[in-house]
């Protein structure tokens, strides 16, 4: 079993049920918003009662020219009919607007409570769902939920109305001409839920498919430069197709089933419309109805029949929304980073951080029965250097995962300064370490918020100094607009060493005692590796370091190494002495200059 939560969806009275209780939650949403979400139901229940008159002095109208033709009246009704119709056009207009305000505090409010969740997810989340999937979730998905309430939710409002208001008028003028109804409406409804039960699991796999799409786009972007240098054009774009096709595939099928619904309901409401006249003709030769009668239900009989065509011809972009709000609903659903204990501890307010760092008997394992580490022990002192070393794939990350409680270990514990990280409060702890990783990260701002990063209330002259120290100041001032330089999102217009030496910067202002370096200068030409890394020993000076090591050349002078095999210490030392014992780490040094 995975550590990280699984939704699966289920077919039959399952599938079902979720898809009312998705429609529930999403019409919740309305409800948030009272005061616009009653607004919209007045003007739509006052649009369409006022429309509903039309075709009621239409039919007066008619039979008033039927006998002595008597144009006052005539006048009065068509006079009626107009200002009715222009007060229904009117307040049309301003349901529509109320509504596309309602959906954009909706989808304000659906897409901050998505990412807000995003930010409180664990690392185990982000480890098996793809990033551009998720984008696609916050952006495509609740877009897709905006187009849903801002036009089909007025369609919904007027419809219900105006089925219940024709419904009504019709009974009043003939009953016997409703007769014709209880052939057409039972064909509609059955099937609007045939073609709702054939086309709903068809847009949620088209959702599914657009979200690997993006996902493997988002994947090879990122990834263009290393495609590039290992020729891979042909191979990503193979692959590309092989999803591109599916993504389009799955469109076509769900657009396909959906394209059959208005055609289907024209073609009843058709039918609808040659019955009444056959059998309102036979009322009005037995003289049952007037003809003004028969032209204002037929009227009716269409403002009866267009809502639920309109229904059917939005039913396709309704189970659109549905499915977009599964998934957006399926990340919310997602189980947030477990909270602190009750009783857990600021790891400041139990005195002054030393660094003093112990493993007792840790095991853990993403997957059940698989364990990455096994029984793992070491000590590390305050101040000291550990190296961790070894092959892909032995553990070295997961040791970094597990000192920042990014997971917990399965058996075994962990201390700082002898208190169990568990009884820790995550924040505290996170903050007691510094990391610099070998991906860099910045955002886009100046060159003096992404320093700054760390501490936000630091000074200028504070900022300035970690600069120095990092060996990226002078540069800097070499910058036309130095400090509030502004870089992008992707730092792509600085190079990949500057980038290094930025987060470097970074992590030497936030000052802590225990540092995470995941090989921080890999990605650091020679020249530039020589020049700051007498930075780096300052930094790490009479501070506890937890380095992941490549390259071994750079741990040469760590208090301790720790070389790992298949999850499990196998050797540890200083460099000289694992040298000496010509074991796994000797044949890893010396592999690296053959």
């Amino acid at each position: 079993m995975s550590k990280s939560k699984n939704n699966i969806y289920f077919s039959g009275k399952v599938r079902e049920s979720n898809k009312k209780q998705t429609f529930l939650r999403l019409a919740a949403y309305l409800l948030k918003n009272p005061a616009h979400f009653s607004t919209a139901i007045l003007l739509a229940f006052i649009s369409n009662l006022l429309a509903l008159l039309g075709p009621y002095f239409s039919g007066k109208a008619i039979d008033a020219m039927s006998g002595a033709v008597n144009i006052p009246i005539i006048v009065k009704y068509v006079l009626l009919m107009a200002i009715f119709y222009v007060i229904a056009f009117a307040t049309s207009i301003a349901l529509q607007r109320t509504m596309i305000s309602l959906s954009r505090k909706i989808v304000f409010r659906m897409r901050s409570e998505l990412f807000d969740h995003m930010t409180s997810l664990p690392i185990s989340y982000f480890d098996v769902h793809q990033t551009g999937d998720l984008v696609s979730r916050i952006t495509y998905d609740i877009d897709t939920i905006n187009t849903s309430l801002s036009v089909d939710a007025v369609q919904l409002f007027t419809s219900v109305i105006s089925i219940i208001g024709s419904l009504a008028m019709m009974i009043a003028i003939s009953p016997t001409l409703m007769l014709v109804f209880l052939v057409t409406i039972p064909m509609s409804m059955l099937f609007t839920k045939k073609m709702a039960q054939i086309s709903k699991p068809r847009f949620r796999k088209r959702s599914e498919k657009l979200g690997e799409m993006n996902g493997y786009i988002e994947e090879i972007v990122s990834a263009s430069t290393v495609i590039k240098a290992y020729h891979q054009e042909e191979s990503i774009i193979s692959k590309f197709e092989t999803k591109n096709e599916d993504a389009s595939e799955a469109t076509y099928r769900a657009e396909r089933a959906a394209s059959i619904m208005g055609p289907s309901m024209n073609f009843i409401n058709n039918l609808s419309l040659a019955l009444i006249s056959i059998l309102g003709s036979i009322l009005y030769i037995s003289g049952s109805i007037t003809l003004g009668g028969i032209s204002s239900f037929i009227l009716y009989s269409r403002k009866f029949a267009g809502p639920i065509s309109e229904f059917a011809n939005i039913s396709a972009e309704l189970q659109s929304a549905l499915s977009a709000a599964e998934r957006v609903f399926k990340v919310l659903d997602e189980q947030s980073e477990p909270s602190d204990s009750k009783d857990a501890l600021d790891l400041k307010s139990l005195g002054e951080i030393k660094g003093n760092v112990e493993f007792f008997g840790v095991s853990f394992g993403y997957e059940e029965n698989r364990a990455i580490l096994k029984n793992v022990s070491f000590k590390v002192g305050a101040g000291q250097t550990a190296a961790i070393v070894g092959r892909t794939g032995a553990g070295k990350t997961t040791i970094i995962n597990l000192l920042m409680r990014f997971y917990d270990p399965d058996s075994g514990s962990i201390t700082i300064d002898g208190h169990d990280i568990r009884g820790l409060t995550r924040k505290s702890l996170r903050s007691a370490f510094t990391m610099v990783l070998q991906e860099t990260w910045l955002y886009g701002g100046t060159i003096y918020e992404n320093i700054a990063y760390s501490r936000p209330d630091a000074t200028r002259e504070e900022v300035v100094a970690a600069a120095k120290t990092a060996g990226i100041h002078s540069f800097i001032t070499r910058l036309k607009n130095g400090y509030e330089t502004v870089i992008d999102e992707a730092g792509i217009n600085i190079s990949k060493g500057q980038k290094q030496l930025l987060t470097i910067a970074r992590a030497i202002l936030k000052d802590t005692k225990m540092l995470i370096l995941d090989e921080a200068t890999s990605n650091v030409d020679t020249q530039t590796e020589v020049k700051i890394q007498e930075a780096v020993r300052r930094l790490m000076s009479g501070k506890t370091a937890f380095v992941i090591a490549h390259r071994l050349s750079t741990i040469k002078n760590a208090d301790i190494i720790f070389v790992f095999e298949r999850g499990e210490i196998v050797e540890s030392g200083t460099h000289a002495e694992l040298l000496s014992k010509n074991g796994i780490y000797a044949e890893m040094y010396y592999s690296q200059f053959k």
